[in-house]
Formats: structure tokens, sequence, C-alpha cells
């Protein structure tokens, strides 16, 4: 199973530039999109359907034209759980969750928190919910594979500039401390396991033309647990992929 996640910041603006391309030739077999900022009704079906992802469920805001997840698979799954079951956290629409057998795959479009205090400490509650509500799943559905935006970058190797992003929302040091503790209560950061090297990352701001300078940050992530840590059978990041200001980073499980 190839798992690719991507943010694609507007799924509809995604697929004015080739996206539909992209995802044919990916090998891919589910996608976990982030940041769909569209209702399901608002893109048509069968625009997927005609290269095989014959399956989608979306969870959007309520907000219109506001983050949003979905999963896209070739595959139906099993079991699809939207959101959390809790209106405190479901009105962004920032989780969807599929079961394939053993598996499951969650979409997730954590909360950024670089437009001010507010946001920033609700990142911070938000977080500190999604670790609680992890470790209970993990009780029932062990061999989770949470794919996402994560919106924080794990260490300096992960960031262009870690020095001058010192205090920079994504980068601060209790989101890095979180980010460690969610990895160390079960989970492999895929890529990294198998890539230690630098400048390799997912995300670059439209200013300064820094994706053609490389001066981006890893905040994309396919975290595997560990009791299938074991199956990861390789991992990546394309970012030659440019429908977003994202890239997709994936990882393959073997069967």
């Amino acid at each position: 199973m190839k798992i690719i996640s991507y943010n694609v910041n507007g799924i509809r603006s995604a697929l004015s530039k080739g996206l539909l391309n992209f995802m044919q030739g990916s090998e891919g077999d589910v996608f976990c999109f982030q940041e769909t900022k569209a209702m399901q009704n608002q893109v048509e079906p069968f625009l997927f359907e005609t290269i095989g992802f014959t399956h989608h469920h979306w969870f959007s805001a309520e907000k219109k034209g506001y983050s949003g997840v979905a999963i896209y698979s070739k595959a139906k799954p099993d079991n699809i759980v939207y959101g959390f079951g809790n209106p405190e956290w479901d009105n962004e629409g920032r989780m969807v969750r599929a079961d394939f057998g053993d598996i499951s795959v969650i979409s997730v479009y954590m909360p950024s928190g670089s437009s001010g205090e507010d946001r920033q400490a609700y990142k911070m509650h938000w977080l500190s919910f999604f670790n609680d509500f992890i470790s209970e799943l993990k009780k029932t559905r062990p061999n989770l594979v949470i794919c996402g935006d994560y919106n924080i970058c794990h260490k300096a190797i992960d960031i262009h500039d870690p020095v001058g992003n010192k205090n920079s929302s994504g980068f601060l040091p209790d989101e890095r401390e979180w980010m460690q503790q969610f990895i160390d209560s079960g989970f492999t950061d895929s890529f990294r396991s198998l890539y230690p090297g630098p400048h390799n990352y997912s995300w670059w701001s439209y200013r300064a033309n820094a994706r053609a300078n490389n001066k981006g940050w890893r905040i994309d992530y396919c975290m595997v647990a560990n009791p299938i840590a074991n199956r990861i059978e390789d991992a990546g990041i394309l970012p030659l992929a440019m429908h977003s200001d994202h890239c997709p980073v994936w990882v393959k499980l073997k069967a």
C-alpha cells in the first residue's frame, strides 16, 4: 500500500494545475488530502473515478473555503470515521479516517498558530486533545498511519533557518517537544527513519523565491505506528510536484 499525503491548499486550485495527472502517474493507492478548502459537492467525483480513485470521503470545515480533509482510495475502505465525534473540534474539518483491514489511515490537518496568539493557544490546546484522542484510539486500532500537515518542524534539520525561525510558530520549543513526545508515544517518522540527510522540505513560502532557493520547512509527515513500522518499505518527498505551496509526502508499506 502506497499512501500519499498532500496539503493541496485548495483542491480546486490544485486540479487546475494538473493534480489528476500527478495522481494518475503516482502509483499511489491512497491519497490523504489536507486544506481542501471546498465542500465535496463542489468537485466532480468522476474526475477521480476515471483514474481509478473510485472511493472518496471528505470532512469539510463549516466555514466555506477553509481547512478540510479528504481520503481518496482505489480500494473500498472497510470503515470510515469522520472527525473526532466532538463538536468542539470538528467544526474546522481536520480529520478523517479510513480502515483497510488491520490498518487505519488518517488524514489530519493540524492547526497553524502563525496568525496570532489566540490561534497559537488554540493550536496547543488542539495538540493536547489530539494526543489524548490517538492514545485512546490505539487501544482498538493500533496499526495507525497518520498522514498530513502537522504544521510543526520537528528538528533543526527540518527547517532551512533554525536560528532565524526560533520564535516562529511551527518551530517553537513547546511545539517541537510535543512532536517528540508524540513520536515517543509509539510512532515512526517514516521519511526520517530512512533518510537522515538535510535540505528535505515539504512547504515553502510564496515569498522571496523560497521554493526555487529551497528555503523550506518539513511540516508534512506520514507517521507510522510502531507495531507496523517494520512494514515500511520506502518513503519520500516529492518537491517537483507543484500544485500547492506544499508538496506530497508518501510512505509505502509491505503487505
